[in-house]
């Protein structure tokens, strides 16, 4: 009897790739496309679309929260 399973295309290279718990590097069909996605994403290549945010206008947080404003 064979099993049945998807098959994905790697983010990087297009190759298809088996959605199994052989294949490691899912959805990557190998550690070299992982790390290259990786690093697109350090590099800022990609973005998740929205507003920028200016990181000013954050509240500092690093004490915890104790002396933020109840809301």
């Amino acid at each position: 009897m064979s099993r049945v399973y998807t098959i994905v295309r790697c983010p990087h290279c297009g190759k298809p790739v088996p959605w199994t718990e052989a294949q490691k590097f899912k959805p990557f069909c190998s550690d070299r496309c992982r790390l290259i996605d990786l690093g697109s994403w350090a590099n800022e290549d990609y973005a998740i679309p929205g507003e920028s945010v200016d990181s000013r206008e954050l509240p500092d947080d690093r004490d915890g929260g104790a002396n933020s404003p109840e809301r």
